[in-house]
């Protein structure tokens, strides 16, 4: 064991490949619908959204598949991360565990989502793609894919939850720096988004109506355009793997091995990041690593949500897949941790869930940022909302530790900073944030709006 602070890699440690679990899945997943006909989707009809590369790796059962050499060369930029041990955070809890942290906050839009991003952009662009649409909540992926699409030099339209665009102006000024147009959504940019608005014009918006209207203006481009999504899908998960990857060298010089891996979830992206090229050696050698997936009360879809067919989309237009979902009409309440506010979840990570492979964990906001504070004030990084949600189960995990007499190895993504988030921490530090449980006739009433699909469970 290393009495080291940061372990650090160099340039030559960027991984070359991709690590793709699907070739060690240890159940079948099951396929995505057509939204229409709920038969299973064609590469015709996914080539509308996305260039065939991306298509090609969604389906993908190779164990790793290569990384291009323009895609590294942008990561050289900000990676490797750094790993770092928590020594002051250990100090202040008096606990025997070690935590570790993989801080991603370093890349230049300050999140993990450029991992994704910048390979999204470099398919896109080597397939003749000529503009990008997404969807943003909290503006992460709105800012990593638009830092990427302007270094392909892609236009790209983002639509933003109008809550996040007016809880975080900082993220729209920074998408436009790199060239992006930001609208919050709903819109009257879309046929779906004027629906919505005629309905309620005070709309606060959803991950859910964003990605609606982002597909729509990509479906009706005439193939102009061409949709990328932050999270959920098995290419996203894909990309991210590079974080796991150079973890696992770095927990290698530490000495030591996790014993615990946490994550945030909201898609499922920065965790799988993390904890696939971890959970390879659980599936294939019998590693007896937990795995914790921790999730707002708000928006509880792994712990309270539905285990079944749904669609990825609230206008029904995105593919209908298994998942755990709170129903596509979901409505979140407007907490600061806009990344975390998705009704549904990636369909890997929902079926290692029911088997049993991860753990969820549902956390409210006032502990989460309580947990945050405390994290900012020992380690001297401020994290963002999400990040927090790993931070606070971190935290309680050591202290569990503690509690028990025994030495626990945890690792934990610090999958971004919070330095476009202050407003929420003076709400919190004002003493104005409130916790939110999302009730369960809310639920029930979203679930009954899910597709029925014979395949489902």
């Amino acid at each position: 064991m290393s009495d080291q602070f940061r372990f650090l890699l160099g340039e030559s440690d960027i991984p070359k490949q991709w690590y793709n679990i699907l070739a060690d899945f240890p159940v079948e997943v099951p396929p995505p619908l057509h939204p229409v006909t709920k038969e299973p989707v064609t590469p015709d009809f996914l080539s509308v959204l996305f260039p065939m590369e991306l298509i090609m790796q969604e389906v993908s059962t190779d164990r790793y598949i290569d990384i291009p050499e323009p895609v590294r060369d942008i990561y050289r930029l900000w990676r490797p991360t750094p790993l770092i041990r928590a020594r002051r955070l250990e100090k202040a809890l008096d606990t025997p565990a070690h935590i570790y942290y993989k801080y991603e906050g370093v890349s230049p839009s300050g999140s993990h989502k450029p991992n994704t991003a910048v390979a999204q952009a470099y398919y896109n662009k080597m397939a003749g793609t000529q503009a990008l649409t997404t969807e943003t909540g909290a503006g992460q992926w709105g800012s990593a894919l638009a830092l990427a699409a302007n270094f392909f030099d892609l236009p790209l339209e983002v639509y933003m939850v109008k809550v996040s665009y007016n809880q975080k102006p900082y993220r729209r000024i920074l998408m436009e720096i790199f060239g992006a147009q930001v609208f919050p959504s709903p819109t009257d940019r879309t046929e779906f988004g004027r629906k919505i608005l005629a309905e309620d014009p005070d709309n606060p918006g959803s991950l859910g109506i964003a990605i609606s209207e982002a597909v729509e203006a990509a479906a009706t481009s005439g193939g102009k355009k061409k949709y990328s999504l932050g999270s959920v899908l098995n290419h996203v998960l894909l990309h991210q793997t590079v974080i796991g990857l150079e973890a696992l060298k770095q927990m290698d010089m530490a000495g030591e091995y996790p014993d615990v891996i946490i994550g945030a979830v909201g898609g499922g992206s920065n965790f799988a990041g993390l904890a696939y090229p971890f959970l390879y050696y659980t599936l294939t050698e019998g590693k007896s690593t937990r795995f914790l997936a921790v999730e707002p009360t708000a928006a509880p879809t792994l712990t309270r949500g539905k285990y079944t067919y749904d669609y990825g989309d609230t206008a029904r237009m995105a593919p209908i897949v298994m998942m755990h979902t709170l129903g596509h009409t979901f409505m979140p309440p407007p907490i600061h941790a806009g990344g975390l506010r998705y009704h549904g979840m990636a369909p890997t990570i929902s079926a290692l869930v029911k088997e049993g492979y991860i753990h969820p964990v549902a956390v409210p906001q006032v502990a989460t940022f309580e947990a945050a504070v405390l994290f900012a004030r020992n380690e001297g990084i401020v994290p963002a909302p999400e990040s927090a949600h790993a931070v606070r189960v971190a935290i309680d995990e050591a202290l569990a530790a503690k509690r028990a007499g025994e030495e626990r190895v945890i690792l934990f993504n610090l999958s971004g900073h919070g330095h476009f988030d202050l407003a929420a921490y003076d709400a919190y530090l004002k003493g104005e944030l409130e916790d939110y449980y999302y009730p369960d006739e809310a639920i029930e009433e979203a679930l009954k709006q899910v597709p029925q699909v014979e395949r489902g469970e």
